[in-house]
């Protein structure tokens, strides 16, 4: 499968994942059911390691410079989780999520300036769309954000 594929099966397992964790943060601390929900994605990922490759071997082989970045990514998604699920305990899945996904605009911003990506109009004008559609979709029920 090409990365458009895998691409649109995280998108969608991310629209299941705003439903089930708003079904599953109700009369919950939002931290705690973060920190469930990251031991099931922690013990699900080894899982999947441990069955696609040798990942003791694997991670002698990792150098510094990646166990910084995945370190700092892990901070970055643990960070982002614990925000989610408790805008997702505040507010409705179907306004919280397209909200959460303005993180492609931040991703569009930061791979041109950090990782020197070409940006381009379509870049500027799809992210246009999607700040556009995630204040509609956010503010469209009338109810207070």
């Amino acid at each position: 499968m090409n990365w458009l594929i895998w691409a649109l099966l995280a998108a969608f397992f991310a629209g299941v994942t705003a439903v089930l964790a708003k079904a599953g943060v109700d009369g919950v601390n939002s931290n705690l059911a973060t920190a469930v929900r990251t031991t099931v994605v922690l013990a699900f990922s080894w899982v999947i390691a441990f069955a696609s490759c040798r990942p003791v071997v694997a991670l002698s082989g990792l150098s510094s410079r990646t166990w910084v970045f995945l370190t700092l990514s892990g901070l970055a998604t643990g960070l982002s989780w614990i925000c989610y699920f408790r805008a997702l305990q505040l507010g409705e899945a179907s306004r919280v999520a397209p909200i959460d996904k303005l993180s492609v605009i931040f991703a569009i911003v930061f791979a041109g300036i950090f990782l020197k990506e070409r940006l381009t109009w379509q870049h500027a004008l799809g992210g246009a769309l999607i700040v556009a559609g995630a204040l509609v979709l956010a503010m469209g029920s009338g109810k207070p954000a």
